[in-house]
């Protein structure tokens, strides 16, 4: 048995059908910063000449699957090891890179470990994959690098979800400083990505760390923090980031491939999407919605 999707399957995943809607895959305070991930991209988009548009190209490699657990809480799946083989597989099957997350309890991360090496099997070779964990207190987290580091080409620190409505009274979770991302960083050996990034203090913080990636999000809208969409915080702030990365990476509220080069127009290296690439995983219908991103049809 399956389960029951945890999605009102709205004709446009926009935010509205489902606000506050957690557990589950809507966004908290009303829906306000999912719906403004959704509308942003498309108004920030308004005010390029679709020439200039036109011209980025949109190809597998630019974009990520983004990184999900909660497979039984917040999608629906009837057993939680059930979600992460496909989900990854698929991706990797349409040449996206992988984002891997991280959970309470520990076998959230276990089974998207366990996906990632099956795949390596299966195709004799590494994945781009890279690993997020929660911003677990320090001796937690160099145990969890002991148990991904050979597979992980990126490793980041999901730094706003400390604050995630879900995992409130579950685990100890704390708001980083930069020497303890610096700590990290050292600990961990491959590139360091900061994600989470979208207020004016995490700014500072990305000034001080210079991570190899900034990774955009305010986690679809599921965190409480200021109101904005990720599309206007990278139109403002991207520039300003650059100079303290290698690489900027965005997600929320991606939908269409106008979106994808909208992001990419505005200093985006990789685009990340999730609630779409669940519900196709779920649905069982991932090549014909992966094929709307080439045909520039607009994805639900």
């Amino acid at each position: 048995m399956k389960g029951e999707l945890k999605c009102h399957r709205c004709a446009r995943c926009n935010g509205y059908g489902c606000p506050d809607m957690l557990p589950g895959l809507g966004g908290v305070m009303g829906g306000t910063n999912f719906q403004a991930n959704y509308a942003d991209w498309k108004a920030l988009a308004g005010t390029v000449e679709a020439d200039a548009l036109d011209a980025v190209e949109v190809v597998p490699s630019l974009i990520r699957c983004g990184p999900v657990t909660g497979a039984v809480e917040n999608i629906g799946f009837a057993n939680e090891g059930d979600f992460y083989y496909p989900y990854l597989k698929n991706a990797h099957a349409a040449g996206f890179g992988l984002c891997i997350g991280d959970g309470c309890p520990d076998e959230k991360l276990k089974f998207g470990i366990e996906a990632v090496e099956k795949i390596e099997q299966e195709n004799g070779a590494p994945l781009d994959a890279a690993f997020f964990l929660k911003p677990y207190p320090q001796e937690r987290l160099f145990e969890r690098i002991e148990w991904i580091g050979k597979h992980a080409r990126y490793i980041g620190i999901d730094i706003d979800s400390y604050n995630i409505l879900t995992m409130r009274n579950l685990v100890n979770l704390e708001r980083k400083t930069a020497a303890q991302l610096e700590e990290f960083r050292k600990v961990s050996g491959v590139p360091f990505v900061i994600k989470g990034v979208f207020t004016d203090e995490d700014i500072e913080l990305v000034k001080e760390v210079h991570p190899d990636v900034v990774y955009i999000s305010n986690h679809g809208g599921r965190v409480e923090t200021r109101k904005g969409s990720t599309a206007d915080f990278l139109a403002a702030e991207g520039p300003k980031l650059k100079k303290y990365c290698d690489q900027i990476w965005v997600d929320g509220g991606i939908r269409t491939q106008r979106d994808i080069q909208t992001a990419l127009y505005y200093g985006a290296d990789q685009v990340i999407m999730a609630r779409p690439l669940i519900r196709a995983t779920f649905d069982e219908n991932y090549e014909s919605v992966i094929s709307s991103y080439t045909s520039k049809n607009t994805l639900s």
